[in-house]
């Protein structure tokens, strides 16, 4: 079982950068895919960010640019960076991995983007 457990999220102003954790339990990511997925009110739950275990790494078109995924492999922990953010990046934001066939998510950390 691999736990995966979310923090950094908060209410931010357009603009602004946030940059969120996933910690990951029972499993090291030097051997796992790790990704960012997002779910915003009323909306289904959309991919975001990923990073390979070879190291390559790739986002969503609407967040290119603003948003970056990394890992710091000696910690077990992925990061998102968010800069830029806008109204349509609240959301709540979700750590992600597979192992085999099964997925594991982490609770979410909520994003809220607001003047």
């Amino acid at each position: 079982q691999v736990s995966l457990v979310e923090s950094g999220g908060g209410l931010v102003q357009p603009g602004e950068s946030v940059r969120l954790s996933c910690v990951v339990g029972n499993k090291k990511i030097n051997n796992l895919s790790m990704a960012w997925y997002r779910q915003a009110p009323g909306k289904e739950r959309e991919f975001v960010a990923r990073s390979q275990r070879s190291g390559t790494t790739n986002t969503a078109d609407a967040v290119k640019g603003r948003f970056t995924i990394s890992r710091d492999n000696a910690k077990n922990t992925v990061y998102l960076q968010m800069n830029s953010l806008q109204s349509d990046d609240t959301a709540v934001y979700y750590c992600n991995t597979a192992v085999g066939p099964q997925n594991f998510w982490g609770q979410g950390t909520q994003v809220t983007v607001s003047p």
